[in-house]
């Protein structure tokens, strides 16, 4: 049987052939279309999480640890022995870079609304709420009052005859009223006032949601 690698070991064997600063994600997907991967011993879901915490305790903990933390936002991880490179951007990289600088949370609601409609946990009809039009935006009260987009299932369609005439006998109202606050990126620096942000405005909601297209692959942050 071939020997077994160390979530480090494979990190370093990564970093070493790559010769650039990776992220944890990075690291692991490149693992995978080398084949590398199935040379750790793992059952978890999120093995590059893992391989994640183990880097940053390594650099936090041991003196003698071949990797340092290259960048932050994104947390990229390199090997010591090469920190005296530098670094340039591809034109692909590049490119991504200056999107993402232009990127509008607003941009991601069709997706948003496309994946709530046709999701089978929520068949909902999503509408955009325009924070900029409430009477409260000028004392700065409207992002805690109004989520960025409200939602609403009907689930009359999956009920039988029978169920919809219980239910009118009953008064029951089975609609349920979804809220989303709709984040670019989640990291330790907007994580607190995002997450009660959405809290705060969405306590009229069946169900609140904080929604984020990346989400921080700094260990401190997972922890």
């Amino acid at each position: 049987m071939a020997n077994k690698l160390t979530f480090l070991d494979l990190a370093e064997l990564i970093l070493e052939k790559i010769r650039k600063p990776l992220s944890v994600s990075e690291i692991w997907s490149t693992a995978v279309e080398l084949g590398l991967a199935d040379k750790i011993s793992t059952s978890g879901k999120t093995p590059w999480k893992t391989m994640g915490a183990q880097i940053y305790l390594d650099i936090r903990d041991n003196p003698n640890t071949k990797f340092f933390q290259y960048s932050k936002r994104p947390a990229r991880f390199y090997l010591k022995k090469y920190s005296s490179e530098s670094f340039v951007l591809s034109d692909s990289e590049q490119s991504l870079f200056d999107s993402r600088k232009k990127f509008q949370e607003r941009d991601l609601h069709p997706l948003l609304v496309k994946f709530a409609n046709a999701n089978v946990n929520f068949k909902a009809h999503l509408k955009t709420i325009f924070h900029e039009s409430s009477s409260k935006n000028k004392k700065g009260f409207n992002k805690w009052l109004h989520p960025d987009i409200v939602g609403v299932y009907f689930p009359f369609s999956d009920f039988n005859e029978a169920t919809l005439r219980l239910q009118e006998s009953l008064s029951i109202n089975s609609v349920k009223l979804f809220s989303f606050e709709l984040k670019i990126k989640l990291d330790l620096s907007n994580l607190r006032e995002s997450y009660f942000q959405a809290v705060s405005n969405s306590s009229w909601a069946n169900e609140g949601y904080l929604v984020a297209l990346n989400i921080s692959e700094d260990p401190d942050f997972l922890d």
